[in-house]
């Protein structure tokens, strides 16, 4: 089958300047771009001929950092997001608890709630959860991912008591007296009531999955990831993929500790699709969310005398994953939010590549990856070139936190969160990621976000990290592409490579900058397939 796309501006992503008349798309590839005389002559007799009537073809998005699976669960859980008091969460939880009909022997889980947009500017305790019911166990999860609350019957559900230690990289919010409150951050700790959350939720994963990917399209997002996937999670997906559940490309990183028993598991998968699913590498967490204070920094958070944050794991831990990985020739990605915890990942590649000194290329190939890079250095931005490591930004956070970010480091560290000029000027090949479900994954949202950084109340925040438009556009396609070693199939519409495109109303490199986010996703094309339009 043959579609002929002509009469719009067609965004290649090969330069800037590239702007052909016409593409030419046969069986899922793009088969030629260029004259639309020259197409025209290439078209079978039963060629599709689609005009776009002014609007823009350009490659579609793709993600490459979020968690697909995460945001198919959330689909069964109430939304908070637009809450804005301890009442507000309340009412939603009852609203939805009265919907569902969820009664005794029943889980009730909220999500994306933020203590910083509370009038309280704080985070609600098992005593607020326990108005909406303290004999049904209720959780919610903070908008980050990385704090979450759990009510009286929750807690008493998993054990959770005076007596429980804080694990390492984790804590338990406490009265006076050590009795859990209800507040838990970070993942270690999260795990002790998030497990059982999550395996008695009520749910079809796979229609779950189904309601996810359309969220992506709707974006224009045709390549996502699940990022720490645990083994039993990976057995979730595959199930799924076996089922043909999977219409957009997923790749998977399984938590380093478990990577190598999934490969075991799971060898169809593994750097190859199978069914659209595949397993792209490992990852590791090595410290929190820099809104909810957790993130782990060279320096105090602003008013504090000696609080910065904590690592999630150890130096020696950390070392152990990465030679590991390096060893294995596998990829790696970590979060790394604080700089202390970016010098940490940093260091252990130091002493990998030290090892591996007659290879010098050895790291480079594999194409590591630093996760949201919020408040990296441009010291830390010059190892990271010598490593060929990728920064993915988390770009969205000036608009979403700009404001908590100033509050909490400052005017000059907070100015210079996500600091994409520094990359893109070191030759790095950074990528931008919404971190799928802490935000919606708006990919033009972020574009607007890299190019004006103003914050939610409209305030300019660290203009001198500002980029162009058509270098946003790299950090959503092209080189997102580059970070799953796919840049030879998708990212750019050249002949060869699979006509995962996005029909826009508008072009984003003709429209005022300021305007970006405004832009309509009509279309959404998976290998020559329309997968969403526009109503």
């Amino acid at each position: 089958m043959q579609r002929l796309y002509y009469g719009g501006d067609i965004i290649t992503m090969r330069a800037e300047s590239d702007a052909p008349e016409a593409l030419l798309v046969t069986d899922g590839k793009i088969t030629f771009v260029g004259a639309l005389e020259e197409a025209r002559s290439l078209c079978q007799p039963d060629a599709e001929k689609i005009n776009l009537k002014g609007r823009t073809l350009m490659p579609s998005f793709i993600d490459p950092h979020g968690h697909i699976a995460m945001l198919a669960q959330y689909t069964a859980f109430a939304n908070l997001g637009k809450c804005t008091s301890f009442h507000e969460i309340v009412d939603t939880l009852l609203s939805y608890k009265e919907e569902k009909n969820l009664g005794e022997g029943s889980v009730l889980a909220g999500y994306g709630y933020d203590h910083n947009f509370l009038d309280e500017q704080e985070h609600p305790t098992k005593e607020v959860l326990d108005q909406v019911s303290d004999t049904i166990p209720i959780c919610i999860l903070h908008t980050s991912g990385h704090m979450c609350v759990a009510n009286s019957a929750l807690l008493r559900e998993c054990g959770i008591t005076a007596d429980t230690p804080d694990p390492e990289g984790g804590k338990f919010g406490r009265e006076k007296d050590g009795t859990p409150n209800g507040y838990i951050e970070e993942v270690p700790a999260m795990v002790k009531v998030l497990l059982w959350v999550f395996s008695r939720v009520k749910a079809d994963f796979g229609e779950q999955l189904k309601k996810a990917q359309q969220i992506y399209l709707k974006y224009g997002i045709t390549t996502v990831q699940d990022g720490a996937t645990n083994t039993a999670g990976f057995q979730g997906l595959a199930a799924c993929a076996e089922q043909g559940v999977f219409c957009l490309d997923v790749v998977s990183y399984i938590l380093a500790d478990e990577f190598d028993d999934a490969v075991r598991a799971y060898p169809a998968y593994h750097n190859q699709y199978y069914k659209r699913l595949k397993i792209g590498g490992e990852k590791i967490i090595l410290d929190g969310s820099p809104q909810g204070r957790s993130a782990w920094l060279s320096k105090p958070y602003e008013g504090e005398n000696e609080y910065c944050g904590y690592p999630a794991h150890s130096q020696e831990e950390t070392d152990r994953w990465v030679e590991a990985a390096v060893e294995k020739g596998c990829q790696l990605l970590a979060h790394c939010n604080g700089d202390a915890a970016s010098d940490q990942y940093l260091r252990a590649f130091e002493k990998a590549a030290a090892k591996s000194a007659e290879n010098p290329e050895k790291i480079r190939s594999l194409r590591p990856v630093m996760i949201h890079c919020q408040t990296v250095r441009e010291d830390q931005l010059n190892k990271m070139k010598e490593f060929g490591m990728i920064p993915s930004v988390f770009v969205a956070h000036t608009w979403y936190w700009g404001d908590v970010h100033l509050k909490n480091l400052g005017p000059v560290r907070g100015a210079h969160i996500s600091p994409v000029r520094w990359a893109a000027d070191r030759g790095l090949i950074y990528n931008f990621h919404q971190d799928e479900p802490v935000v919606e994954p708006d990919v033009l949202h972020t574009v607007w976000c890299a190019v004006n950084r103003i914050t939610r109340s409209g305030q300019p925040i660290g203009q001198d990290q500002c980029i162009s438009v058509y270098e946003a556009l790299k950090g959503v396609t092209i080189h997102g592409a580059y970070a799953y070693h796919e840049e030879d199939r998708k990212g750019s519409l050249e002949e060869g490579k699979v006509a995962d495109m996005v029909i826009l109303d508008r072009n984003p490199l003709k429209e005022d900058k300021m305007q970006i986010r405004d832009i309509q996703v009509l279309e959404t094309i998976k290998e020559g397939s329309t997968l969403y339009r526009k109503a």
